[in-house]
C-alpha cells in the first residue's frame, strides 16, 4: 500500500521488513532469457538461451569465459554482468599471479557475494540486477553455483534461472539422479531438453538462439561452435517436449468410443460460457 514511500532507497526497510530495491533487482533476473547449469561427476555444463533485442540486432552474448577452469552464464542486465565478469577475471589473475594455481571456485563465489552485498547496504549504490550461474572445475571436482542480486549464493547440483525457468527446474528435478553418472554428451542433451521446456510451443531451439559452455576434468572452459551445437540439437529433435510427443498428430486414442456416463448422473452439455 505504501510501497512508493519505501522503494526509493536500498537501505530503507518497509514496515513488512522488505527491501523493495533488492526485490526489483531480482525481478530483473526473472525477466531475462533462461539459462541452465548442471553437472556430473566429471563435467559442468552451462546452456543459455540467447535473445535479440530486435530483428536488426545480433543475439546477445550469454556465456562469458572467466578463466581456463571457469565460466558464467547470465540472466538479467547484461551491463551489470560485464562489470561482475571483469571483477571475477581480475580476482582469478591476481590469485594465479600470487599462488601460481587456479583460484578455487568456492572462494571466488564468496568474494563475489561480499561485493554484491555491499550494494545492498549503501545508500549511494543499487543492487546488481543480474543473476549468474557459475560453472567451474577445481581439485574438489565440478561446481555449479547460483548468485542472486540479494547477494545470496548457492552450491547447486543443477539450476535454471531466467524467464519461464520453472519448467526447466521441473525437468532437472525429475532427472536429477541421472546426472552424476552421465557422460558429457548425455549431460548436454539433458540441459538442452530442460532449456527447450522454457520456450513457447511455436518456438524451438536452433544454433542461433542457444549457446553451450563446457568445463571439466581435462577440459578447459570452452564455448561450443555452431557446428558442435547443431549436432546436439539434431540428436534431441525426436524427443518429447513437456511430456508430449514432438510430432503433433491424431493419436489412436482419438478414435476410441467415449465411455458412457455413470449411472444416476445426467450428462451435461458443454457450453462455451456460463451465463448464470
Amino acid at each position: 500500500m505504501f510501497r512508493n514511500q519505501y522503494d526509493s532507497d536500498v537501505t530503507v526497510w518497509s514496515p513488512q521488513g522488505r527491501l523493495h530495491q533488492v526485490e526489483y533487482a531480482m525481478e530483473a533476473v526473472k525477466l531475462g532469457s533462461a539459462t541452465v547449469g548442471l553437472k556430473s561427476r566429471d563435467y559442468a555444463v552451462l546452456i543459455a538461451l540467447k535473445r535479440a533485442s530486435s530483428e536488426l540486432s545480433a543475439y546477445q552474448k550469454k556465456i562469458i569465459p572467466i578463466d581456463k577452469h571457469m565460466g558464467i552464464s547470465i540472466a538479467g542486465l547484461t551491463a551489470d554482468a560485464r562489470m561482475l565478469s571483469r571483477y571475477m577475471r581480475t580476482e582469478c589473475l591476481n590469485y594465479k599471479y600470487s599462488h601460481d594455481d587456479p583460484l578455487p571456485v568456492g572462494r571466488l563465489i564468496g568474494t563475489l557475494g561480499n561485493k554484491m552485498q555491499t550494494c545492498t547496504q549503501r545508500y549511494d549504490r543499487r543492487p546488481y540486477g543480474v543473476g549468474l550461474l557459475v560453472a567451474g572445475y577445481d581439485d574438489q571436482g565440478p561446481h555449479i553455483y547460483q548468485t542472486c542480486p540479494s547477494a545470496n549464493y548457492f552450491d547447486c547440483k543443477a539450476m535454471a534461472i531466467g524467464s519461464r525457468s520453472q519448467a526447466a527446474r521441473t525437468y532437472l528435478e525429475k532427472h536429477l539422479n541421472e546426472f552424476p553418472t552421465c557422460d558429457l554428451n548425455e549431460l548436454i542433451k539433458h540441459g538442452l531438453r530442460s532449456l527447450r521446456d522454457t520456450l513457447p510451443n511455436e518456438v524451438d531451439l536452433s544454433i542461433k538462439n542457444v549457446s553451450i559452455g563446457v568445463v571439466g576434468k581435462g577440459q578447459v572452459f570452452e564455448i561450443l561452435t555452431e557446428e558442435q551445437t547443431e549436432r546436439y540439437l539434431t540428436e534431441i529433435e525426436g524427443d518429447e517436449k513437456r511430456g508430449r510427443p514432438a510430432a503433433a498428430g491424431p493419436s489412436a486414442d482419438d478414435d476410441k468410443p467415449q465411455d458412457p456416463p455413470a449411472e444416476g448422473v445426467e450428462p451435461r452439455p458443454a457450453v462455451a460460457m456460463d451465463t448464470e
